[in-house]
């Protein structure tokens, strides 16, 4: 990897996207909005308590996955990525600066949600507050290169919709968001834990109703890394020429 092609490729992605307020406008507002409009619908009961961690990590996921995989489709059905392949660039050059510039936007979508959902929305922290951030980074990381990944099999922006049902809905469903994941059926529970987005909700969760949560915080943060960094690589590979 060559930090200066992937500077320079980051570069180039978040100049476009300066040029489209929709974008910018959904990735940095959308999710503290969602946050908030469930605020406000369990305002005064302890609903939002409860399900509040998990909403600041589900949100921003959802966004930055289909925020990253649409438009890096729309870069290869344009043929750009086909161009930039027959410069001096290596594919791991290429996905990273992809990857830094939504990751950029992707922490400060964090920091916004964070901040929206502690001093505005009164979501209640036990812990540190950086761990709240931290996680929330670590989540915007991981929708950002679960979309890079996931566009290399879609051929039009409509499959990259087709996905969520198969990729996102199922870590929704069993992440621990509506029931426990030790309550789960055994298999169902053994299944989560190997969906990254159950360990973001989990890290949010204990950072909402732990005193001392560092210690497993990091711990799922470090897992956390692992799907990131997996996702990158898988991202890089996957990532070919259409023409020889």
């Amino acid at each position: 990897m060559k930090p200066r092609l992937a500077l320079a490729t980051a570069v180039r992605v978040l100049r476009q996207v300066r040029h489209d307020p929709r974008t910018i406008v959904l990735l940095l507002v959308m999710p503290s909005l969602l946050i908030g409009l469930m605020a406000w619908i369990f305002v005064d009961t302890p609903v939002f308590g409860q399900v509040g961690p998990a909403l600041l990590g589900l949100f921003p996921f959802v966004v930055m996955f289909l925020v990253t995989s649409i438009t890096t489709l729309r870069e290869r059905r344009s043929g750009t990525l086909e161009r930039l392949m027959t410069l001096p660039v290596g594919k791991f050059d290429l996905i990273a600066g992809y990857a830094v510039a939504f990751g950029l936007l992707g922490t400060v979508q964090s920091l916004i949600a964070a901040g929206f959902s502690v001093w505005v929305c009164g979501l209640d922290v036990s812990s540190s507050a950086w761990l709240l951030v931290l996680v929330a980074v670590m989540n915007a990381l991981l929708g950002t290169t679960l979309g890079l990944f996931a566009s290399a099999f879609a051929a039009t922006e409509f499959q990259v919709i087709q996905f969520m049902p198969a990729v996102v809905f199922p870590q929704i469903l069993l992440g621990g968001i509506f029931i426990p994941r030790d309550q789960m059926p055994a298999f169902l529970s053994a299944v989560s834990d190997w969906l990254p987005l159950s360990h973001t909700i989990a890290a949010l969760q204990d950072v909402s109703t732990k005193v001392d949560a560092a210690p497993d915080v990091l711990r799922e943060v470090w897992i956390l890394a692992a799907f990131t960094v997996a996702f990158l690589v898988l991202g890089s590979v996957t990532l070919r020429r259409r023409t020889p």
